[in-house]
């Protein structure tokens, strides 16, 4: 459960809380977060860094000390604070002859397969060069409001340990990890050492938000813990703070939490299952039992068809699963409850005759 020794590649999310002290990014805390990469890096391991503080480091450079509320000035803050922090990382790997590289990231980029598959090619590039991938979220130029498009760079590591295959994802955050209760409530709250699925229950005892500028928090880490174990993916959260945390949880330390995954689904599948849907097809029990059995999705299960979608899109399938579809939506409203020998009847000739095949389709649960 905790033996990392043959984990080759790893993901290192470091939080807002965790980088800071005294309200500005320690530099101190970088170099030791550079020490034991450089440590695992004369081992044979790769490692990706994702990290959080430009928002909070930008505030404090423009010396705004209370919470920075609204979309343009938190993109402001990140604009300022994205190269200060970048410079922090540089120095303090520098001193360990490492080189470290800037990547940049939106959700659209992640949501698109072309540009999702270039982003990895690339990041393996850089690994395959020794150098030291940092990833963040580009808020400056994000189009949804930051804190909702990957939550404190939460789901932002857990897509990238999914993507770039890890082996490891690790948590760094200001709590040690999770516990069966809050333990800001309640004195008698005892961490869980390890975890095998995320149950309703654990999830409603999640907390809400972090503090002023960071946006994660218990709920945003197990959301990105149930994305990360759908590619095989451990996950310890822990104290990003106990000294050279890195290298005793890959040493096997006892440690904070330590999550393990139920499944691993292709990497497509993966991509598939992480993507934003752009609609809704609602279908009925019968086609919901064949695509259960790996049996394609025909027009004559579906009930109904929301949003504005193209052929190729990812969408919803119920609340059960996501699929690309076959057809775009306008298209399939005409099809919905048809068969299938109908459909060139009425959209013309070179149309497909399932609305979305089996290897294109993943369900949402185990």
């Amino acid at each position: 459960m905790r033996n990392f020794s043959n984990s080759k590649r790893i993901a290192i999310k470091i939080g807002t809380n965790t980088l800071s002290k005294g309200g500005a990014v320690d530099s101190g805390y970088i170099r030791s977060v550079a020490g034991q990469v450089a440590e695992l890096a004369k081992s044979g391991r790769e490692v990706v860094i994702i990290t959080s503080g430009a928002i909070g480091m930008g505030a404090g450079r423009l010396k705004k000390t209370k919470s920075v509320s609204g979309i343009q000035m938190r993109q402001a803050c990140a604009a300022v604070g994205q190269p200060l922090l970048m410079t922090e990382y540089r120095k303090a790997f520098d001193k360990f002859a490492l080189t470290c590289a800037q990547v940049l990231l939106t959700t659209e980029v992640l949501n698109n397969r072309k540009t999702y598959l270039n982003l990895k090619n690339a990041v393996e590039t850089l690994l395959k060069l020794g150098v030291v991938p940092i990833l963040n979220e580009n808020d400056c130029v994000s189009t949804a409001e930051i804190g909702t498009a990957f939550g404190d760079n939460d789901k932002l590591s857990a897509l990238v340990a999914s993507k770039l295959d890890a082996d490891v994802l690790i948590l760094l955050s200001d709590i040690d990890g999770l516990y069966d209760k809050d333990p800001k409530k309640h004195d008698d709250a005892k961490l869980v050492k390890a975890v095998y699925e995320i149950t309703s229950e654990i999830l409603k005892s999640a907390g809400s938000k972090g503090s002023t500028f960071a946006t994660g928090g218990m709920k945003s880490k197990l959301e990105a813990v149930k994305i990360a174990s759908n590619a095989g993916c451990r996950i310890v959260l822990a104290d990003g703070r106990v000294k050279n945390v890195i290298t005793k949880i890959i040493a096997g330390a006892d440690i904070g939490t330590v999550f393990m995954p139920k499944r691993k689904l292709s990497n497509r599948s993966r991509w598939l299952l992480n993507s934003a849907s752009g609609g809704i097809i609602t279908i009925d029990d019968g086609a919901a039992d064949a695509i259960r059995k790996k049996k394609s999705l025909l027009p004559k299960g579906i009930k109904s068809v929301i949003g504005n979608f193209s052929t190729g899109d990812v969408v919803m399938i119920n609340n059960i699963a996501k699929a690309v579809t076959n057809f775009g939506s306008d298209d399939l409203k005409k099809i919905a409850g048809r068969h299938s020998s109908e459909i060139k009847n009425i959209l013309g000739e070179n149309k497909k005759d399932v609305v979305a095949t089996p290897e294109n389709i993943v369900f949402l649960d185990y």
